[in-house]
């Protein structure tokens, strides 16, 4: 038997050499066991939906700390409360009135009464003749290192007084000007409001009266001590020249009495000063702020400052 003539095939011509339909099945049925054995063995894997599991797996108990967090913390607002100019001269008076007290202090320790009995504690608190306290003790002059300190006492006293009387008036004048005087001026709920606001820090009520700016105690407050301010430069005047303005002493009683009211409104200052100094530090670093600052976090759920002073 005569064999066949052998043909060479080239890979191109098993590639391009047509394939009968049996063999197109036979390869068909092939991908689809084998996408069949791999769909078996690594199952599609679907992504989850997070909005549904969230809202699936959210803690009912954190939902109602939430409700009860939004209820019971109010919205906080940033207010302005204290214009520029009043930040300015607050923060100028600090220390012109403090000085003017230490130096008041150094002058006073030169003063003694007619008799020489009781050198330097001229004046006394006490009741008829019983006398409960006499300013000051000799320990405080000594802690103040203010014996024989009378010359520079006086410098510092007629230098800063000035600085204080100029200051004094320009926020008087600002106060007019701006329309803010509404805010410091007492009103007729005043003395009701401040009264509550006395129990309050006696801790004997609970619960502020509402306020915008100031409350009762404060426009009470702040008020004397622009009343205060004026007295002691009216008392002071009288006592620095007495000879010059001779009817302003007379008006207040002549020069020992012009003394008196001096040092009075000076013990008023220094009580004022203690206690502001003690508010502030309980009203805490929000009004402090806002005295640096100018504006204050406020609940937005109180009477809003901005909202009255347009009213103005």
């Amino acid at each position: 038997m005569q064999d066949e003539p052998k043909v060479d095939v080239t890979p191109e011509d098993e590639v391009s050499a047509p394939l009968d339909q049996v063999e197109i099945v036979a390869e068909q049925e092939a991908d689809a066991a084998v996408t069949h054995a791999v769909s078996e063995a690594l199952p599609l894997v679907e992504l989850p939906d997070v909005e549904a599991e969230c809202e699936d797996e959210r803690d009912p108990a954190i939902e109602e700390d939430a409700e009860q967090l939004d209820a019971t913390e109010p919205l906080l607002m940033l207010e302005k409360k204290h214009p520029l100019a009043i930040r300015w001269m607050h923060w100028v008076n600090f220390p012109v009135l403090f000085t003017m007290i230490w130096s008041g202090i150094l002058i006073y320790w030169n003063d003694s009464d007619n008799a020489y009995k009781h050198p330097h504690e001229v004046y006394r608190i006490g009741i008829g003749g019983l006398t409960l306290f006499r300013f000051f003790p000799a320990w405080f002059y000594r802690l103040i290192d203010a014996p024989y300190h009378v010359t520079k006492a006086l410098g510092y006293h007629f230098f800063f007084m000035w600085i204080f009387a100029i200051n004094g008036l320009l926020y008087v004048i600002f106060l007019l000007w701006s329309r803010e005087w509404k805010f410091v001026v007492p009103t007729k709920a005043s003395i009701h409001e401040a009264i509550q606001v006395t129990l309050v820090d006696l801790h004997i009520r609970k619960g502020l009266p509402p306020q915008t700016k100031y409350n009762g105690a404060q426009r009470i407050a702040y008020t004397s001590v622009i009343l205060m301010g004026l007295g002691s430069l009216v008392t002071g005047l009288a006592i620095y020249k007495p000879t010059q303005a001779h009817w302003l002493t007379t008006i207040l009683g002549g020069y020992e009495m012009a003394r008196w009211l001096h040092f009075w409104l000076t013990i008023g200052f220094s009580a004022f000063f203690l206690v502001h100094v003690g508010q502030v530090i309980l009203a805490g670093w929000n009004n402090f702020r806002a005295m640096v600052s100018g504006y204050e976090l406020r609940p937005a759920d109180e009477p809003s400052i901005e909202a009255e002073r347009r009213t103005f």
